[in-house]
């Protein structure tokens, strides 16, 4: 078996929304990202902890490549000055393929809204498995669902 390294994938995403109002919604009201898109995130449930809280374990249940998926992560890192967020997979449909996997989100404030630049690295269980780009993509939609309902009036 060969070895695999972590990997990453970047983007920048653009918002309306303000920097503080939009990090608030995933460090402190995680569970209202599920009212916004039900259609991707069917729930997001406080199983340990705190919300807004560093070691709190959060499940989000949701609707990926046709079929419903989990995911169990622990909010590994909080930067609230920054509004940044780190979340690492503890359990659910990603371990299947990847031997870790990690969410990076920090909010740039711009003139006009900000910059949420999003990551996430990752470990391949092994060298046949694909590079994580329809997860990722799925949560970039994720971001700008919740962007555009807290900044409708810029909605097309």
């Amino acid at each position: 078996m060969v070895a695999t390294a972590i990997e990453k994938i970047e983007m920048d995403v653009p918002i309306k929304a303000t920097p503080k109002q939009f990090y608030d919604v995933f460090c402190n009201k995680t569970h209202y990202v599920s009212n916004v898109c039900p259609d991707k995130v069917k729930s997001v449930v406080l199983q340990e902890g705190n919300w807004g809280t560093e070691g709190s374990i959060i499940s989000w249940t949701y609707a990926f490549a046709g079929k419903s998926c989990v995911a169990k992560v622990r909010v590994e890192g909080l930067d609230k000055k920054n509004n940044k967020l780190t979340n690492t997979v503890l359990g659910g449909d990603l371990l299947k393929d990847y031997k870790s996997f990690k969410f990076i989100m920090q909010v740039v404030p711009q003139r006009e809204g900000g910059v949420v630049h999003w990551s996430v690295e990752y470990e391949k269980l092994n060298n046949n498995v694909p590079n994580p780009h329809p997860m990722f993509h799925f949560c970039v939609e994720v971001l700008k669902n919740v962007d555009a309902h807290l900044a409708p009036e810029y909605k097309n």
